[in-house]
């Protein structure tokens, strides 16, 4: 295992500056390795701003016999996908000039929404949230009636009458009931944000393409799923969804200690939601694993509100011709201080903290 201890200052370069830019720091960090390594693309249909082929790319690094293998996924938000890059490339340039244990190895999985990540957006092309699609799409689907009650007011453009409605659903409601109506997820509004879709998306079909093709299931997993723009400033948040008392979550706080949170049990800065990717490896665990969101906090809860409502606001007025509009730039660097700030030790924070967590996902993965 890499020596965390003996690790250099982390070089900010390894954050990009576009899809495409990440695209190639992954295939340059990849070329340095001396270690096994198997990599696969999965295309999606659509291109990125300059035309380029959009991908999600995946590396299985180490034996193909090993029976314990760490995760490591970036972009499941598009836009979120610059520090997943970071987190990925700074592990990969550890393992350039370090080694695995035999029974061990390291997956990646690059750009999981790579449409996202390339139009600076959080959902697809779509207007899919992956986040929210992992549901049985052959049972009727989830109703968010919250939801129902406040979408006139995610779309209302003036920001004072926008809030006080929020602040009268929140008086009445609370304020975790109003977080489950915005964000826990709803399936009847392709404009609208945390929209979970009506068919499994490019991302969940790559994750379960994986998880068949290399017997995950048959293997204990610490899945790693790096996102931002949630909670406190600089915080990697550990998040765990997997149900209190099952083995998942003990697992989970036998590896992270305090630092690990539980929606289900009020002490995380997320709220319990509808479809989430996790669920998708929660079914095929074995015992002894733990899927976890690393989640790098930014600004408010209603920034982070504000930001999104105001990009599907402007996709779902401008149709066709938002890519090309004169006032996308302008949203696009919203967008992107909100989700990745320039600020050097907010970066500099969450690779540290993402070497902390890989390195207690491999240890609890060698106990």
């Amino acid at each position: 295992m890499p020596s965390q201890s003996t690790s250099p200052e982390p070089s900010l370069e390894v954050f990009p500056d576009s899809y495409t830019h990440a695209c190639d720091l992954w295939k340059q960090h990849l070329l340095k390795l001396r270690l096994p390594t198997v990599q696969r693309g999965f295309s999606a249909r659509q291109a990125a701003p300059d035309g380029t082929q959009l991908t999600t790319d995946c590396a299985w690094i180490g034996a193909q016999t090993a029976t314990q293998v760490l995760v490591i996924i970036g972009g499941t938000h598009g836009i979120e996908g610059f520090a997943g890059t970071a987190v990925i490339c700074d592990l990969l340039a550890s393992l350039s000039h370090g080694q695995l244990p035999d029974d061990l190895a390291v997956l990646c999985v690059h750009a999981l929404n790579p449409w996202g990540y390339a139009w600076h957006r959080r959902c697809d092309a779509d207007g899919v949230d992956l986040n929210r699609n992992c549901i049985d799409f052959d049972r009727p689907l989830p109703e968010n009636p919250g939801y129902t009650e406040l979408r006139p007011w995610l779309f209302e453009p003036d920001s004072e009458r926008r809030h006080q409605a929020f602040r009268t659903y929140i008086d009445s409601h609370g304020q975790t009931a109003f977080e489950i109506a915005v964000s826990g997820g709803q399936y009847h509004d392709p404009t609208g944000p945390f929209y979970g879709g009506r068919k499994p998306s490019h991302g969940r079909r790559v994750v379960e393409a994986l998880i068949a093709d290399y017997r995950l299931g048959e293997r204990r997993l610490g899945v790693i799923d790096v996102h931002t723009g949630l909670g406190t400033w600089g915080n990697g948040e550990i998040i765990c969804d997997h149900p209190p008392g099952s083995d998942g979550a003990a697992t989970a706080q036998r590896w992270y200690g305090e630092q690990c949170t539980l929606p289900a049990l009020g002490t995380s800065s997320s709220v319990t939601k509808s479809g989430l990717l996790d669920y998708a490896w929660h079914a095929v665990m074995p015992a002894g694993s733990c899927y976890i969101t690393l989640e790098y906090g930014t600004y408010t809860t209603q920034e982070l509100f504000d930001v999104l409502l105001a990009d599907h606001r402007f996709w779902a007025e401008h149709g066709t011709a938002a890519p090309d509009h004169p006032a996308r730039p302008a949203l696009v660097d919203r967008m992107r201080a909100h989700f990745c700030p320039d600020a050097p030790e907010w970066r500099r924070l969450v690779l540290l903290q993402a070497r902390r967590s890989i390195r207690q996902a491999m240890e609890g993965l060698l106990a």
